[in-house]
C-alpha cells in the first residue's frame, strides 16, 4: 500500500488526505492545532462569522435610511433617530470560536471516516531518502513522544502566519493580529487598522459596522491596491461615507502601547491614536524549522516553497500545497493544490492548476467578487478584451432593496465574444460570481449568457444585461 504523510491539516492537507484515502493509500496527517488549519480556526471561518454579525448591523442601518424602518423606543409611535441597537462582542466571539471548533471537528470526522490517521504533533522532513527512494518524517507528538513515519510521498501543507513588524509586536490585548481579535470581550471604541489589503479592509468594515470608530492606515493610494480599481473606489467611498477615517499614502513605522491606548507613529512623523490597533500587514509562510532546505526543497526568497503546476517541489516524492507555496492565498486554491498533488502521485487523471479560472471574494460590505482576467490585464495589454460595467443603480431589485453601491463588469474577447473575466460588487457578490465563473471555466460566449433566462427582478439580471451589451457591441464591430 502506498504510504502518504501530510504535514499540516489545513484545506490543502485535509483535502489531499480525503483524495489519497479514497484512492486506497495509507494516509497519515500530522497536525499541531486541529484540522482545518488557520482557514477554519483563526482566519476564514472566524472572520466571516464575525462579518455575518456586522452584515446584520449594516443591513439594519441601511434599512432605516432607505426603506423607512423606524424603532419606537417609548411607545408613542414615533421612531427614534438613535441607532438603538448594539452588539455584545464577547458573545459574538464565543459564537465565532464555537463554530470554528465545530467545523474543525467535522473535518476531522470526515478524514478519519475516509480511513486516514490523524497525529497531533509537529512534523519535520528528514534529509536522507531511503534506498528505495521513500522519505521519512519525524513527528514530535503532543504526548511528548518522538515518532518516525515512512512515506512514499510527503505533502507539505503548513500554511502561514501573520507578519509582524519589528516595532509593532502584538501583545494580544491592545495591539492585535487577526488571530487574536476573537479574544476581545468588549468592542474597541477606537480601532486603528494598519494595512488596507483584503484582511485589513474586511476587519475595518466589520468593526465599523459593529460600532467602533475606525481609522484605516493605507500605505498605498487606495484601499485594496491589488484589486479591481473600480471596485476599490466604490468600497473606499462607502467606507468614508459611513464615517471611517481612511488615511492613504500613510505607512506605520512603530506601534506602542500607552496604558489603555495605542500610539501609532507614521513614517512622516504623524501620530494616530486609538484604544486598539489591528496589524494586517500580510503573512509569512510556515516553512522554517521543518527540514525543507536540509532535504533539498527549494524555497523562494520570500520563504515560500517553489512548486510546479501539479504541486511538485524540487525533491522527488515531496509535494506542497496552500499558503506555504505563495501561489494564491485562498482556501479553494490550497484545496485544489492538495487534490492535484495526490491525483498526480497516485497516477489518477489530473489537470494542472489553472489560476485563470479561480474565483475569489472579499467579504466587505458591499462584497467584491472576481474571476478570470482583470482590468489591469486589459489595461496593460496582457489580453485584448472588451469591457462593460453596469452600475447596480439601474437594477430594479437593487432599487427595491435600497442598494446604491456596486456594479457588474464583464470582460469578453473581441470577435468570439468568449467571456474571460468578471467583477461583481454587490451584496452577496460571492454568490453572484458563480455564473460568471461557469462562463469563464467553460469558455461560454456573451451570447450564450445573454440568451439564458434570469429571474425578474434579480441582481443576476445585471449579468445578463452586461452580456447583452457586449454582444451588441460585438455585432456593431463586425458591421
Amino acid at each position: 500500500m502506498t504510504r502518504i504523510v501530510i504535514i499540516g491539516g489545513g484545506p490543502g492537507g485535509y483535502e489531499a488526505a480525503l483524495v489519497a484515502a479514497q484512492l486506497g493509500a495509507e494516509v497519515t496527517v500530522v497536525d499541531c492545532d486541529g484540522l482545518g488549519g488557520a482557514s477554519v480556526l483563526t482566519d476564514c471561518v472566524p472572520s466571516k462569522t464575525l462579518i455575518a454579525t456586522a452584515e446584520v448591523m449594516t443591513g439594519f442601518d441601511s434599512s432605516r435610511e432607505e426603506l423607512g424602518i423606524e424603532i419606537d423606543h417609548d411607545g408613542d409611535g414615533i421612531g427614534d433617530t438613535v441607532r438603538g441597537i448594539g452588539v455584545d462582542l464577547g458573545k459574538v466571539n464565543r459564537r465565532v470560536k464555537r463554530l470554528a471548533l465545530a467545523q474543525s471537528h467535522d473535518i476531522t470526522s470526515s478524514v478519519t471516516r475516509a480511513g486516514a490517521r490523524v497525529l497531533r504533533g509537529y512534523g519535520r522532513l528528514l534529509p536522507n531518502p531511503e534506498a528505495d527512494g521513500s522519505r521519512r518524517v519525524s513527528v514530535a507528538g503532543a504526548d511528548g513522544e518522538e515518532h518516525e513515519l515512512a512515506a512514499d510521498c510527503v505533502l507539505i501543507a503548513t500554511g502561514g502566519q501573520p507578519r509582524e513588524l519589528p516595532d509593532a509586536r502584538p501583545d494580544g490585548e491592545r495591539i492585535l493580529n487577526w488571530t487574536q481579535v476573537y479574544d476581545l470581550k468588549e468592542l474597541p471604541k477606537e480601532l486603528v487598522v494598519v494595512g488596507s489589503g483584503v484582511t485589513g479592509a474586511e476587519f475595518a468594515g466589520a468593526y465599523q459596522a459593529l460600532g467602533s470608530r475606525v481609522t484605516l492606515v493605507s500605505s498605498r493610494d487606495r484601499v485594496l491596491p491589488g484589486e479591481d480599481p473600480d471596485a476599490a473606489a466604490v468600497l473606499e467611498d462607502v467606507f468614508r461615507r459611513r464615517g471611517m477615517n481612511v488615511m492613504a499614502r500613510s505607512r506605520a513605522s512603530a506601534v506602542e502601547r500607552e496604558g489603555d491606548r495605542v500610539r501609532i507613529t507614521l513614517t512622516d512623523g504623524r501620530v494616530v491614536s486609538g484604544t486598539h490597533c489591528l496589524m494586517a500587514v500580510g503573512a509569512v509562510p510556515n516553512t522554517g524549522g521543518i527540514g525543507l532546505e536540509e532535504a533539498g526543497v527549494k524555497l523562494r526568497d520570500s520563504g515560500h516553497i517553489w512548486t510546479d503546476k501539479v504541486s511538485r517541489t524540487t525533491v522527488p516524492g515531496v509535494y506542497a500545497a496552500g499558503d506555504c507555496t505563495g501561489v494564491l492565498a485562498l482556501a479553494s486554491v490550497a484545496a485544489m493544490q492538495g487534490r492535484i498533488a495526490m491525483y498526480h502521485f497516485l497516477g489518477d487523471a489530473v489537470a494542472p492548476l489553472d489560476l485563470g479560472t479561480v474565483s475569489g471574494n472579499i467579504f466587505t460590505d458591499p462584497e467584491i467578487a472576481t474571476v478570470g482576467y482583470s482590468q489591469s490585464d486589459v489595461d496593460d495589454g496582457r489580453i485584448d478584451a472588451r469591457v462593460v460595467k453596469l452600475p447596480l443603480l439601474r437594477n430594479p431589485r437593487a432599487k427595491m432593496q435600497g442598494v446604491r453601491d456596486g456594479f457588474v463588469k464583464l470582460f469578453a474577447r473581441p470577435g468570439t465574444g468568449i467571456v474571460v473575466g468578471g467583477v461583481v460588487v454587490a451584496p452577496r457578490a460571492s454568490e453572484l460570481i458563480h455564473p460568471i465563473s461557469i462562463a469563464v471555466d467553460n469558455s461560454l460566449t456573451v451570447e450564450q449568457i445573454a440568451k439564458a433566462f434570469t429571474v425578474y427582478p434579480s441582481l443576476s439580471g445585471s449579468i445578463a444585461e452586461a452580456a447583452r451589451q457586449l454582444h451588441t457591441r460585438k455585432l456593431a464591430g463586425e458591421q
